[in-house]
C-alpha cells in the first residue's frame, strides 16, 4: 500500500478502513481549509471565471440527495463552458484547490458534496448543441437534465436510448456511473450510448476522445466517477420515438421473479423490463414494448410461462395469505395503501390513454421522486453476473429485513456490449459477468422515521460484505464506502488505478475522497 509522506501525496486515499479501530466505518472525509484560497479566487477572478462565494450560494450545495453527508465548499462555480472550467482545473493545479463536481446531486453518498475547495455546478451547461435525425444521433452538453433532452429530442420525433428512471440526474453524470433504465437489458446503460465526448482533463486540457481518438481517456471518462476529467459534451445514439404498452406481473417470491426476468432477458422477449418490490411481499415484475408487434409476439410465446399473476389474482392470493397469518394484518395494510398511493402515478391521464403510455420520462421519473425521495435516502447495491443475481438479491432482501420494517427493491439487467469495448476497470460492470450484468438497489423506506448514521452504515456495511463474499461490484462507489474498494478490487488494481489517477491529476484536485 502507497503510505508516501504527507509532504507529497499523503497517506493512501484508499485505505483498507476508513477509521482505525471502526471497522469498515466511513466519515465524511477531511475538509479542505483553504491554504491559498484568496489568491487562487483573485486569479480566477482575473481569467473571467467567476466565484460564488456568499452562504446563499455555498449553502444550496450542502448535501445532496442522500441527505446523509453535509459540507460548504469555500465557493461555487457555475459552469459555462469546456475553456472556462479549463481556466478553473489549471488554476485549481495550481494552487492545490480541490473541485468537486456536481450536476444534479442524486449521490447518495457524498460523492458531489464538497467538503471545502470549489464546488463546480454543471447545470450551466445545459444545451443541445445539435440533432442529427438522419444520423440518429445528439451532441449535447453535459449539465443537461434529462427530462430537459428528451424534451428537446421529442420535438424532432425523437427519443434517447437508456438513461436513469430518475431525469433530474444530468447526462454528464449518468455517464460516469452509468446510467440504468428499464430498458438496459436490451439497448445497455446510458454510458453505452456515448459515441464521443468532450473532456476537460484535470490540468485543462479540452481534448475530444471516443472509441478512436484518444480511446484511453475515452475508457476512463466513461464510469470513470469523474476520476479522470470533467465530461462537457457528449455525443450519444438516439432512436425513433415511440409509446409504449406496459405489463404488470405480481409475485410473492422473489426468487421467482427474478428468475422470470432473466428468462424474458435471454430471449429477448420484451423491449423493457425490470422488478420494483414492496418489501419481499409485492414483487412486481413490469415489462413494455414499443410495439404492436413485439407485443403480440410476447403474449404468444412467453406470457404463459411467467409465474406472476395479474392484480386481482395477486390481490386474491394475498387475501388468503394474511387470513391465514392474522399477525402480518399490518404489513398487509402497509402493502394496501402503497398500493392505492403508489399505482395511479403510473395509470396518470395525462401521459397513459388507452394503456399506452406517451410520457415515460414524465411518469417514472415523476413515480421515483415522489415515492422514493426523502430528506434522507440510503440506496446500498450490489451488481453481479448472472448466475449470482438471484443469491445476492436474497442475501440482501434478508438484510433490508432485518433493518427496516419498510424497503423497497429495484432489480434490472444491464446488456453488455457485444464488442466488448473496453470500460473503467473500477466500474459498476461485474468483472466476470457475460452478456449481461445484473443489479439490485436496496432501499429503506425511511418516511419521517428517525435512524442514527451508525444504524444506516451498519446496514450499507451489511449489503456491501455480501458483494465482497460474492466478488460482485457495486454501482456506487465512493462517498461513504470508499473503505471497501480495496477489498472489492484488490491491492494490485487499486494502487496501478491509483498511479494513473496520480498521473493525470498531479495535485489530486479532481473530485477527491470519492474513490482516490
Amino acid at each position: 500500500m502507497d503510505t508516501a509522506p504527507s509532504g507529497t501525496f499523503g497517506l493512501c486515499p484508499v485505505g483498507p478502513d476508513a477509521l482505525q479501530g471502526i471497522k469498515r466505518q466511513q466519515t465524511n472525509p477531511a475538509r479542505w481549509h483553504g491554504a491559498n484560497w484568496n489568491e487562487f479566487a483573485t486569479e480566477l477572478g482575473g481569467l473571467g471565471v467567476e466565484v460564488l462565494e456568499s452562504m446563499a450560494a455555498r449553502g444550496a450545495f450542502a448535501t445532496d440527495a442522500g441527505g446523509t453527508a453535509y459540507g460548504l465548499p469555500h465557493g461555487v462555480v457555475i459552469a459555462s463552458s469546456a475553456v472556462h472550467i479549463s481556466a478553473l482545473l489549471r488554476t485549481a493545479q495550481a494552487y492545490h484547490v480541490p473541485v468537486t463536481v456536481r450536476g444534479g446531486g442524486l449521490t447518495t453518498e457524498g460523492e458531489s458534496v464538497a467538503f471545502g475547495g470549489v464546488l463546480l455546478d454543471m447545470t450551466g451547461m445545459s444545451r443541445v448543441v445539435k440533432i442529427d435525425a438522419a444520423a440518429l444521433t445528439v451532441r449535447t452538453q453535459a449539465g443537461i437534465f434529462w427530462h430537459s433532452l428528451a424534451e428537446e429530442l421529442r420535438r424532432e420525433n425523437l427519443d434517447y436510448l437508456s438513461a436513469p428512471l430518475n431525469l433530474t440526474s444530468t447526462v454528464g453524470g449518468s455517464l460516469n456511473v452509468g446510467g440504468i433504465d428499464v430498458n438496459s437489458p436490451r439497448l445497455g446503460c446510458s454510458a453505452d450510448q456515448a459515441i464521443a465526448l468532450q473532456v476537460v482533463t484535470p490540468t485543462g486540457e479540452i481534448v475530444e476522445c471516443s472509441d478512436t481518438a484518444n480511446a484511453e481517456l475515452f475508457q476512463r471518462a466513461i464510469l470513470g466517477y469523474g476520476q479522470f476529467g470533467v465530461i462537457t459534451e457528449a455525443t450519444l445514439k438516439v432512436r425513433p420515438y415511440t409509446p409504449i404498452r406496459m405489463h404488470y406481473f405480481y409475485y410473492s417470491r422473489l426468487r421467482t421473479a427474478v428468475e422470470d426476468l432473466q428468462m424474458l432477458d435471454r430471449n429477448d422477449a420484451s423491449d423493457y423490463s425490470g422488478i420494483l418490490t414492496i418489501m419481499d411481499s409485492a414483487v412486481n415484475l413490469l415489462v413494455a414494448f414499443d410495439s404492436v408487434e413485439r407485443e403480440s409476439a410476447f403474449q404468444a410465446q412467453w406470457q404463459s410461462r411467467l409465474r406472476g399473476h395479474g392484480e386481482l389474482g395477486f390481490a386474491l392470493r394475498a387475501v388468503v395469505r394474511y387470513a391465514l397469518r392474522p399477525w402480518k394484518l399490518p404489513e398487509a395494510w402497509y402493502l394496501w395503501q402503497r398500493k392505492r398511493e403508489l399505482f395511479p402515478e403510473f395509470r396518470r391521464p395525462e401521459y397513459v390513454r388507452d394503456g399506452v403510455m406517451h410520457d415515460r420520462t414524465v411518469v417514472f421519473s415523476r413515480a421515483v421522486w415522489k415515492f422514493w425521495g426523502n430528506r434522507q435516502m440510503v440506496i446500498p447495491d450490489i451488481a453481479t453476473s448472472v448466475e449470482k443475481f438471484v443469491e445476492a438479491v436474497e442475501r440482501g432482501n434478508a438484510v433490508c429485513r432485518k433493518y427496516f420494517p419498510h424497503y423497497t427493491l429495484y432489480c434490472v439487467g444491464i446488456r453488455l456490449r457485444a464488442d466488448h469495448r473496453p470500460h473503467y476497470e473500477m466500474s459498476c460492470i461485474p468483472p466476470d459477468a457475460e452478456g449481461w450484468a445484473y443489479g439490485c438497489e436496496f432501499e429503506p423506506m425511511i418516511g419521517t422515521a428517525v435512524y442514527s448514521r451508525d444504524h444506516l452504515q451498519s446496514f450499507k456495511n451489511a449489503i456491501y460484505d455480501i458483494g465482497v463474499d460474492m466478488g460482485a461490484s457495486y454501482y456506487r462507489f465512493g462517498g461513504m464506502m470508499k473503505g471497501y474498494i480495496r477489498r472489492v478490487f484488490g491491492d494490485a488494481l487499486v494502487d496501478r488505478q491509483l498511479a494513473l489517477k496520480r498521473a493525470a491529476d498531479p495535485a489530486m484536485i479532481l473530485n477527491r475522497d470519492v474513490i482516490f
